[in-house]
């Protein structure tokens, strides 16, 4: 018999070195890598609404930024507010500024959800818990636009014509749809006990979360009032770029049309929501009553302003808090 020599393992370690640094490094180039692809499909949508910010007026502009900022600062305190444990206040703002980059590279949410999701583990939090707040952020933002557009529209019964926004003819499929999707859902949820099993514990560890969330008074401000504002000035960033191009409708019949855009696209599986949300606003705000070529000269400024400008410097961002692990 010839005796083999074994290679010597340690308990714990592989017998060769995965290469995590590496790793890190292709992560760190990732987004900006994206980034590049994104405005190459994307180049025409940029150069017109470039081409249209040089004919606006700077001050509205200035202030359109000034609330885009703002809505990072409302981003974080709904996080802050879907949590008990108090979280490093630098690290999630620059997290949230991070997960709007990530948000406008991969499909809708999935962005900003794997990014929080990562950065609340890395603080400490349990994968089960950091789902759960990300659940009740998630759920506590849909309330707060929806209420939000419920609100406006009792305020404002005419400022948005819903039979040129949707046509009659498409509230039967869309309602057949959706049944179809809620009956196939409940039948996956009875057939799959695993499923089911996990749901349960899921729910059971989300409604802990907020029951907890809800005995602070300074957590459940944090959530509301996060959720609230962050729609809000994301409408007031469509009107302030719309009184920069002459849009001539009312500043509360842009939020109403802006608010049902988005509600109707929240559903549409594109990165960021780019191409449909474009196209959502363009109706919406014709809709409203504003011009064809205006209407779509505000929508394009406004997604460059939401969504171009802040993008290189969001996915720089994202690579430094991979590198730096804090995410």
């Amino acid at each position: 018999m010839t005796a083999v020599q074994l290679p010597d393992l340690r308990p714990g370690r592989l017998p060769r070195r995965v290469p995590v640094r590496r790793l890190r490094q292709i992560l760190c180039l990732l987004p900006l890598l994206l980034v590049t692809v994104v405005a190459v499909q994307h180049r025409s949508v940029l150069a017109a609404g470039f081409a249209h910010l040089r004919t606006a007026e700077w001050p509205w502009l200035l202030a359109a930024a000034g609330a885009t900022c703002l809505t990072w600062v409302a981003a974080s305190c709904t996080r802050q507010g879907a949590v008990v444990e108090r979280l490093p206040r630098r690290r999630l703002l620059a997290t949230q500024f991070a997960a709007g980059a990530a948000n406008h590279l991969l499909p809708t949410g999935l962005g900003a959800s794997a990014v929080n999701l990562r950065f609340m583990t890395v603080c400490g939090l349990p994968l089960a818990r950091s789902s759960a707040a990300l659940g009740l952020y998630l759920l506590a933002e849909s309330i707060g636009r929806v209420a939000l557009l419920g609100a406006l529209l009792i305020a404002f019964p005419d400022a948005l014509s819903l039979g040129t926004l949707v046509p009659e003819t498409a509230f039967g499929p869309l309602l057949a749809g959706v049944a179809v999707v809620v009956v196939i859902a409940a039948a996956v949820l009875v057939l799959v006990r695993r499923l089911r099993s996990a749901l349960m514990s899921f729910l059971r560890t989300a409604l802990g979360e907020a029951r907890s969330v809800h005995t602070r008074p300074a957590r459940a401000l944090a959530l509301w009032g996060g959720s609230f504002a962050f729609p809000a000035l994301q409408a007031s960033v469509l009107v302030l770029t719309g009184r920069a191009l002459g849009l001539d409708i009312p500043p509360a019949h842009m939020a109403v049309a802006y608010l049902a855009a988005t509600v109707a696209v929240a559903l549409v599986p594109t990165p960021g929501g780019i191409g449909s949300v474009e196209a959502a606003l363009v109706v919406a705000l014709v809709a409203a009553g504003g011009p064809a070529a205006v209407a779509t000269a505000v929508v394009l400024a406004f997604r460059v302003i939401t969504v171009w400008l802040p993008l290189v410097p969001g996915a720089l961002t994202l690579a430094a808090l991979v590198r730096l692990k804090v995410i």
